[in-house]
């Protein structure tokens, strides 16, 4: 069969190329998705596949009619172990080995795999590479490969991008792949997936041809793959192609004691990442904008001044995952006043790290400094041979976040013009749970040690944090949350210790 005249559910099908990989009934749902976001008509499929099709799809997009157009974008959010990654890899092999683009002399096209980090994106490269070299005719077109790229005969090169909006620009892109996307950073971040998107659509606007495809297992109700969820599902006609469905639904093979393992363990998440369902547990805490109203611009770090009295908190580390963090902070009026955030990024010595942090500490005229309970003894130690008193902290990271909250939203707080700072209190998110209780943390994969170091330092300008000055700053409302959020975590460490 003559390249110009394959479609992708040839490609899919034909035994000679890509057959003995998707020619099986469990990628029937994926078919039928593929076929619709290319524009196929339904006599692409096979014959004993066509007569369910417009059902499948209307299941998966909600979509009543079948689209005459191939997309311009495809939004997935699919479950895991639902074979999204196969799907990817047969995509850009169909793209770049199958397809033909009108390029400027000397032009280069790129077809560009995105996701929240480089590891990701060199498995995707790797599935990418697999069935190429399995495939004999496909494989006489790999020129050259590196760790990061696949250059081609025909003069395209797959490649692996950073997640930044920086760095893909200038490209010429022939398609583009970002994968898990819906775990990029999202508005609050300082490269937020709308800004990495936005500078990719411009290098693929002027190549007929061109796909955009983003494919994740859906988390929370914000971010871009929700955007274009609430915005182009079940739109008839909509060259944005968005589709949700579960992993059994896509893939039929995962057990079902799998998945009904995840549901005991955690509803919440195994909803998510099985279920196919975006989160309504999962908001962000902070809002950007009422943290820039607390910070002063240009304000690094404010030396010690006498007459004050400064309190300290520390987020210790081992040096080898996390940073280790401290935080000074003391009081004017009823307002918070951050006077100093140190960090040390891994590797590290703890050892030395202690000492300088002890120094800083002792210029401020602090010999007693809070940190993280969860860090052990050895903090304790270490302060202590250099004259610090360690206390761990009577409250968790979630009551900390919190406590801060009211103050930052009422303005009761001064912040360093700390974009690090700023970005991981933005990532923050708060999760309930099915008893309604909330708990906070950062978002998987990001940090959250300076923003810890600094909500402990502030809280600790309100003396402690059962006291009558941190009550007056809530409501009976919000004070009977926090109050629940602490009971229900203090259960949670009892339960761990039995």
């Amino acid at each position: 069969m003559a390249a110009a005249l394959l479609n992708i559910i040839n490609v899919m099908n034909d035994p000679n190329l890509l057959g003995s990989f998707f020619g099986g009934p469990t990628w029937r749902n994926w078919r039928v998705l593929l076929a619709a976001a290319f524009g196929l008509p339904i006599v692409t499929l096979p014959p004993a596949e066509r007569d369910d099709a417009m059902a499948t799809l209307h299941q998966l997009t909600g979509r009543t009619l079948w689209p005459t157009a191939p997309s311009l974008e495809l939004w997935l959010a699919i479950g895991r172990r639902a074979g999204k990654s196969m799907v990817m890899a047969l995509v850009a092999i169909y793209l770049t080995c199958f397809k033909e683009y009108r390029l400027a002399p000397g032009e280069r096209g790129v077809f560009m795999i995105v996701a929240p980090d480089r590891k990701q994106c060199r498995v995707i490269k790797g599935y990418i590479a697999g069935l190429l070299k399995s495939t004999p005719m496909l494989a006489a077109l790999i020129a050259s490969e590196t760790r990061d790229a696949i250059e081609l005969t025909n003069g395209l090169r797959i490649e692996v991008h950073t997640a930044s909006f920086r760095t893909v620009r200038g490209y010429t892109v022939v398609g583009c792949i970002v994968d898990e996307g819906a775990f990029l950073p999202t508005d609050d971040a300082a490269e937020p997936d709308k800004e990495i998107i936005g500078a990719i659509r411009p290098a693929m606007a002027t190549v007929p041809g061109a796909l955009f495809l983003f494919i994740s297992s859906p988390y929370a109700r914000r971010g871009e793959l929700w955007r274009a969820y609430s915005l182009h599902f079940g739109k008839d006609g909509d060259l944005t192609f968005v589709a949700k469905a579960d992993t059994k639904t896509m893939n039929p093979t995962v057990s079902d004691h799998v998945i009904a393992k995840a549901y005991e363990q955690d509803e919440a998440v195994a909803s998510a990442e099985y279920g196919g369902n975006f989160r309504s547990d999962v908001e962000g805490l902070f809002n950007r904008e009422a943290l820039t109203e607390c910070v002063i611009t240009d304000r690094r770090e404010l030396a010690p001044r006498h007459g004050l009295d400064y309190v300290a908190f520390a987020d210790p580390s081992g040096g080898s995952a996390d940073s280790f963090t401290l935080a000074i902070a003391h009081t004017e009026g009823d307002r918070a006043v951050v006077d100093a955030i140190r960090e040390r990024k891994p590797p590290f010595s703890p050892d030395a790290v202690v000492k300088e942090f002890s120094d800083v500490l002792k210029s401020y005229g602090i010999r007693q400094v809070r940190g993280d309970r969860y860090a052990g003894e050895w903090p304790r130690e270490r302060f202590r041979v250099h004259g610090i008193d360690y206390e761990p902290a009577g409250t968790t990271k979630s009551e900390l976040y919190l406590f801060l909250l009211p103050l930052v939203n009422s303005e009761r707080v001064e912040l360093l013009d700390d974009e690090r700072l700023i970005n991981q209190l933005t990532g923050l998110e708060r999760r309930t749970s099915r008893g309604g209780r909330d708990s906070v943390d950062h978002a998987p994969g990001s940090h959250d040690d300076r923003a810890n170091a600094c909500a402990g330092a502030i809280v600790l300008t309100h003396t402690d944090t059962s006291g009558p000055r941190v009550r007056a700053l809530f409501d009976d409302d919000e004070w009977e949350d926090i109050q629940n959020t602490r009971r229900a975590l203090a259960r949670r460490d009892e339960e761990r210790d039995i």
